[in-house]
This record gives structure tokens, C-alpha cells and sequence, in this order.
């Protein structure tokens, strides 16, 4: 996820729409819209919830192959489509072990279907480009499926997303109203450490809320989620934001207005799904 420090490629850049860079009330309608669509998944049935994953995450892997060819790198789609789904299921209906056998099935199969395709000049640059991509989104994204098979999962599962939402908005309108101190002017000019303030004071205000009344839990567990969540999930911004740079690009896709594309709404989730998984695995039990 991006917030207002979102980098643009100086020479990609249209005037922006406000000094966000987003057109705001678009953008607000599709996140709101996306978070309710989210919400009724969970309410519905964890299968519901899966089917909703497996589809931003092809849609994500697909946005990820097609900006590769910037750089002359072309995945093989196919297998790297059917393994995303396939570590995604795996991870819902089996657990971790399943999910990471799966990411290894995924990879030979990358590796074979590049093979049968011909080994061109390229085709090792191919296969590691699809072994990381099959590592950063499926496999990453498997472990908010894991999140599901634990007490009160649904619950776990949307307190997470609303976390990274809280960072996000938080980032948002703090590095907007107060933005002055960029964070890593390199990679993204416009990430501040104030927006980084902002997101921590938010997400640990809907962490403790949310453990309180949402997991009957101690309110200090949230906090800590919180923080660990917003960790991740500017690390994943960043490393989003380093990738397009390098590949040229403004955002990974237009799928979603406002926002970009579907890969620029998961870079934060995937990052930091591992990290809200771990603190949930090691701090609920204790006060269970």
C-alpha cells in the first residue's frame, strides 16, 4: 500500500490531482468499497475469503509479470498463475508445510515450463524473476490464509487488514499536513517520517481496540501487532516503491482507480502478513 509518499518517476509524472498525487475522492470510494468487499467475504465464509485472495493475487502476479517485460524478463504466466492458486489452497486446507511444498512445486514448474519453452539467452534471468515473484506475492499472501485456521481467524484476518489500512491512512494524511523529513529520498522522495509517525499512532489506536473487543485479548497485544504490522508493511511500501522505480513505472497497473493497481494495494499486506501471522502465533497463546 502507498500512502502520500508514494514515488513518481519524475519523467512519468502528470500533474497531480491534489499534493497527494491521488484523485481523492476516487480513490476513497474504491478503498472503502474494497474494505466492505473484504468484510463480506469474512461474514459470508472462509471460502469466500480465499476466492478473494487467489483473484488480487493472480491479478497482482499478472500486473508483475507484464512490468517485467520492461526489462526484458518474461515469466512464464502460466504455471505461475496455477501455483499462486495452488499455494493459496494449499495453505487454507493443509498449513504452512503444504504452502511451502506448494511454492517449491511452483518454482520447478517455472523452471520446466521455461525449458520446454527453449532456453534463449534469457531463460535463467526468467526463471529467477518468476521464483521471486512466486515468493512475493502467493507465498507471502499465503500466511494471511493462515491466519483464518487459528481461534476467531476471520477476526484475526480483518483486525490485520484494518491495520494496514491504519497505516496507510495514517502515513496519508500525516505525511500531507506535516510532511517535511523525507525517509528514504532514493527510493521514494515523498515517504516522510512524519507519515511514519502518523501510521504508527493510528494503527497501534485500532490495534489495541481492535484486541480488546475484537480478540478479548489484552489491549498491549494489539499495540504490539500495530507496530510490527507497520514495520512491514513500510518496508513492503518501499520495497514496491524501489521495484517501479526501476522498472520505470508510475504504479504497477490501473485495475483500480485512485489507486493504481492491484499490486500497489498488496505490496504493504504481503509484507507484512508473515510479521502479523508470528506476533498472533507467539502473543495470543499467552493469554489464552
Amino acid at each position: 500500500m502507498t500512502d502520500s509518499t508514494t514515488p513518481e518517476a519524475p519523467e512519468l509524472a502528470a500533474a497531480p490531482p491534489s499534493r497527494a498525487g491521488r484523485n481523492l475522492p476516487v480513490a476513497t470510494a474504491v478503498g472503502l468499497g474494497l474494505l466492505a468487499l473484504v468484510i463480506a467475504s469474512l461474514v459470508w465464509r472462509d471460502e469466500a475469503f480465499l476466492v478473494l485472495a487467489a483473484l488480487a493475487t493472480c491479478a497482482a502476479v499478472w500486473e508483475l509479470a507484464h512490468a517485467f517485460t520492461r526489462r526484458d524478463l518474461h515469466v512464464p504466466l502460466v504455471p505461475l498463475l496455477v501455483g499462486s492458486v495452488g499455494i493459496l489452497v494449499s495453505a487454507y486446507y493443509a498449513g504452512a508445510e503444504a504452502q511451502l511444498v506448494s511454492l517449491m512445486l511452483t518454482v520447478g514448474g517455472i523452471v520446466i515450463w521455461r525449458i520446454v519453452e527453449g532456453n534463449g539467452p534469457g531463460a535463467l534471468r526468467d526463471c529467477v524473476a518468476g521464483a521471486f515473484a512466486a515468493v512475493y506475492l502467493p507465498f507471502l499472501a499465503g500466511f494471511v490464509v493462515l491466519m483464518l485456521d487459528a481461534p476467531l481467524g476471520e477476526r484475526r484476518v480483518l483486525l490485520f487488514i484494518l491495520l494496514v489500512v491504519a497505516s496507510d491512512v495514517g502515513g496519508y494524511t500525516a505525511g500531507v499536513l506535516l510532511g517535511r523529513h523525507p525517509m528514504a529520498p532514493r527510493v521514494s522522495p515523498k515517504k516522510t517520517w512524519e507519515g511514519f509517525a502518523g501510521s504508527l499512532v493510528l494503527a497501534v489506536a485500532v490495534g489495541a481496540v481492535g484486541a480488546h473487543f475484537g480478540l478479548a485479548s489484552d489491549a498491549w497485544i494489539g499495540v504490539v501487532v500495530g507496530v510490527g504490522v507497520v514495520l512491514a508493511a513500510t518496508l513492503g511500501d518501499l520495497t514496491e516503491s524501489m521495484l517501479k522505480r526501476d522498472l520505470g513505472l508510475k504504479d504497477m497497473g490501473t485495475l483500480l482507480p485512485g489507486h493504481g493497481g492491484v499490486l500497489d494495494r498488496l505490496d504493504s499486506l504481503v509484507v507484512a502478513a508473515p510479521v502479523a501471522y508470528a506476533l498472533y502465533l507467539v502473543l495470543l497463546p499467552v493469554v489464552s
